[in-house]
């Protein structure tokens, strides 16, 4: 059995900044401050996180236990209507594919799909709804199981494991995100990772991340059938035949290695100039 865990904000939709809006406004309403997110980045963390930081970066202090659970009751108060503001003014998307991927994927009896994201579970139930891609999830790991992206993939697999009644190893799951974190988070509990680069995750952090296959989003489905083992490569290439025998094929197939390629050049450059030394010395 293969677990498939999808991140939400950049990787399944783009929520037109629904989520920062109603983080601001619930600081305001606490804290008196307004535009808090604009003073840190929020991307490929969890709402745990981004919550403290938002709500201490405002106050200079780091909140209660009382005063962090009212800033969540207060961004789930605003969400919907921000939702609903991003659907009206059309910045609302799904991102391109992924409706297609989810329906392949839920009509095989090998593959269950879910969700890790940072997203608090009322909030990523709230930016999901217009999609319509609620359906295709049973279960997931979400922003308030943990403050850690990694313990929270690891919730989603523990709750895949207790629905389907079966033990699930780290090499089963697959996770997809849009950011280095959620690459690192991935790597971190042993699993399968893989990014779209039409998100919101910074480009160079991500081809630095190492993830075993990268796409700008899911218009084609073929590489990530391959990815996930669940397709046969048409050119016929086995895996462990690449530069780095131990990588996913889709390394090499489509132009990663898993190093950074300023990594690769320089590595050769450097071969080059102690050859050249070398045969200076005969």
């Amino acid at each position: 059995m293969k677990i498939v865990l999808f991140d939400i904000d950049g990787t399944l939709i783009k929520a037109g900044g629904a989520g920062i809006r109603g983080l601001n406004k619930a600081v305001k309403t606490m804290c008196g401050v307004d535009g808090i997110c604009g003073k840190f980045s929020i991307q490929g963390s969890t709402d745990k996180e981004n919550f403290t930081t938002a709500f201490k970066l405002a106050s200079g202090r780091r909140p209660t236990a009382g005063q962090f659970r009212e800033l969540e009751l207060r961004y789930i108060e605003f969400l919907p209507a921000e939702v609903a503001r991003s659907v009206k003014s059309g910045n609302y998307s799904k991102l391109n594919g992924i409706e297609q991927f989810l329906a392949a994927l839920s009509g095989r009896k090998d593959v269950a799909v879910g969700l890790g994201t940072g997203n608090l579970k009322e909030g990523a139930l709230i930016k999901l709804a217009p999609s319509g891609l609620l359906k295709y999830f049973a279960f997931g790991g979400y922003g308030c199981d943990s403050h850690i992206r990694s313990e929270v993939l690891k919730k989603a697999v523990a709750r895949a494991g207790k629905l389907l009644r079966v033990k699930i190893k780290p090499s089963e799951v697959y996770v997809i995100g849009d950011t280095h974190k959620d690459i690192e988070a991935a790597k971190e509990a042993g699993y399968h990772s893989a990014s779209v680069l039409d998100g919101f995750g910074d480009r160079g952090m991500l081809m630095r991340s190492g993830a075993e296959l990268m796409a700008g989003d899911f218009s084609d489905l073929y590489p990530w059938m391959i990815w996930l083992g669940l397709e046969n490569d048409r050119r016929g290439v086995e895996r462990g035949t690449y530069i780095c025998p131990d990588s996913p094929i889709e390394h090499a197939h489509y132009g990663r290695t898993g190093m950074d390629l300023k990594d690769i050049d320089n590595g050769i450059s450097a071969l080059r100039k102690l050859k050249r030394k070398a045969d200076g010395k005969k």
